[in-house]
């Protein structure tokens, strides 16, 4: 059943839309032998590209079986927020890929953040973000910068409302701290936690538009033993740049 083409890509993504044809035309749950044998895909290609598809949600996992994931039904959703998560998931992984450090994008959701896509370094020692986990605004780099976009009104609200919680002895909590930073984010476009939310862990973020709008922000997350001046600078750059290239 499988259709093999002309070079490793063009096998790999055959193969690909062969597993999500064959998942979804059987409407059951299947085990990767089941796949192995009716696709004519060898085992050690199969575990790869069936774990990329359960990362990216297209399928889900319970056990050793398998069905057709939520990813497949979003795809023909048409919503706002899944056309945004199109446009950026490239952008975040070839941040991800530049800097191999952890690289995210994401939205607000009241007082808080959400990340919409996120891809992780490789590196043994990293700081990993859970798609769809939420935190304080002001806890992370991202938040920050979505902070430092509101207009003065909202930011007032913010702060009216919010309790804000101390994660970590660095946490910046108070009014008068937070607005100073934000005046700085303004100033430079670029936000900044330095072990506010976890120990060990610095945060860059950058809000990002589109037709002068603030969809979301992208963040960095980088260990402390692996961040230097140099490092800095390039993630500063490839935040600048993505952005650029979303507006």
């Amino acid at each position: 059943m499988s259709r093999e083409g002309g070079s490793a890509s063009v096998k790999s993504a055959t193969r690909t839309l062969d597993i999500l044809e064959y998942v979804v035309s059987r409407g059951r749950p299947l085990v990767a032998q089941e796949l192995a044998e009716a696709l004519g895909i060898p085992v050690s290609s199969l575990s790869y590209l069936l774990t990329t598809l359960v990362d990216r949600d297209y399928l889900s996992r319970e056990g050793r079986h398998y069905r057709a994931g939520e990813g497949l039904s979003r795809l023909q959703a048409r919503s706002p927020e899944l056309a945004l998560s199109l446009a950026v998931a490239p952008l975040v992984r070839t941040m991800r890929v530049e800097l191999n450090e952890t690289s995210s994008f994401f939205v607000r959701r009241d007082w808080d953040v959400e990340a919409l896509v996120t891809e992780s370094s490789e590196h043994a020692l990293r700081y990993a973000v859970q798609k769809g986990a939420r935190a304080p605004l002001h806890a992370f780099s991202a938040g920050k910068a979505l902070l430092a976009a509101m207009e003065d009104d909202e930011l007032d609200r913010y702060f009216r409302e919010t309790k804000r919680e101390r994660f970590t002895p660095m946490t910046m909590v108070d009014q008068a701290s937070l607005r100073r930073e934000i005046d700085d984010i303004r100033a430079s476009g670029f936000a900044r936690t330095s072990q506010e939310h976890t120990l060990g862990i610095q945060g860059f973020g950058r809000a990002a538009s589109i037709d002068g709008v603030v969809v979301g922000a992208f963040s960095v997350a980088v260990p402390v033993a692996r961040l230097d001046a140099q490092v800095e600078r390039d993630i500063l750059d490839l935040l600048a740049r993505t952005t650029a290239q979303m507006a």
